[in-house]
């Protein structure tokens, strides 16, 4: 098992400036990263190989994997062109992922807003959810990359509807990304949902968030709503109201030995909340 970080966890102080990803890459080498994970935010690979070759070159230098390349993607779209075009570009992407060398890429599948985000729809957009996944991954295999879904965007964040999607595609290098924390964002207890989806973990981002009553959250800067009107605000990994010790053992007996890489989404200074979350994974998993 390697503990590493999401480029994505240090966001603020690339878009401040205060570092770029090259930067950014020696700053997780230094405070405890086994790994990078590029999830472009403040920076973009596509049309930029120049880039891409010097992210290798400095995560070579720094003695670290790149574990995954992590984009967006919706392959919700109102036309049948709008869908291909969709297709076609994350295509792409995995082109850049190969360039990379990863042997992980993550891509969303479909987000929909929570009113949207009903069986009812799920049913009727899953056959093109799956076509599209499919299809990628067949493109991936010729680079040995693993594509993977995360739960995430209401719609596809549920650990039986991630299932679903999963069986569906029937694609040995098809998975998810599991994110612990982001089963709460559809209300769903990440132990239980960790128990659900590990197997099907291609990868597994830990995150943590603090969780209150509508009642005590709303209102107040930085705290945004479940599904079903939970408020949630990030936190450092280990200074939540998740149950991190409990989802690791769950990812420790299954036999699970990949990447684990911190999201760090808190109000605190972005490189203080990565350092510690890394530190905190790296301390339970051995305490276990």
């Amino acid at each position: 098992m390697k503990v590493g970080l999401s480029t994505y966890s240090l966001s603020k102080s690339i878009r401040a400036g205060k570092m770029d990803v090259l930067a950014a890459v020696r700053w997780i080498a230094e405070n405890g990263g086994e790994f990078v994970e590029l999830s472009p935010s403040g920076y973009d690979l596509t049309d930029n190989p120049h880039l891409a070759e010097a992210i290798v070159k400095e995560a070579s230098t720094c003695g670290m994997d790149i574990a995954s390349y992590t984009i967006g993607a919706n392959f919700i779209q109102e036309t049948e062109d709008s869908y291909e075009k969709e297709i076609e570009r994350v295509i792409a992407q995995v082109d850049i992922g190969g360039a990379l060398g990863v042997k992980r890429m993550r891509h969303d599948a479909g987000n929909r807003p929570i009113s949207e985000s009903t069986i009812e729809n799920l049913e009727k957009d899953l056959p093109k959810l799956a076509d599209a996944c499919r299809r990628i991954a067949d493109h991936a295999k010729q680079y040995g990359i693993t594509t993977s879904v995360e739960n995430h965007g209401y719609h596809m964040q549920g650990s039986e509807r991630v299932q679903r999607l999963v069986l569906a595609v029937d694609r040995d290098n098809f998975r998810t990304t599991m994110d612990i924390g982001n089963f709460l964002c559809v209300d769903e207890d990440p132990v239980s949902a960790v128990k659900n989806n590990v197997s099907f973990a291609s990868m597994i981002h830990f995150k943590d968030f603090y969780t209150r009553d509508e009642s005590r959250g709303m209102g107040e800067e930085g705290w945004f709503q479940s599904s079903h009107g939970k408020c949630l605000r990030g936190a450092i990994v280990g200074h939540g109201d998740i149950d991190i010790p409990a989802v690791l053992k769950v990812i420790k007996d299954f036999g699970y030995d990949g990447y684990i890489s911190i999201e760090f989404e808190g109000m605190e200074d972005c490189e203080l909340g990565s350092r510690i979350g890394m530190a905190n994974v790296k301390r339970i998993w051995n305490e276990l």
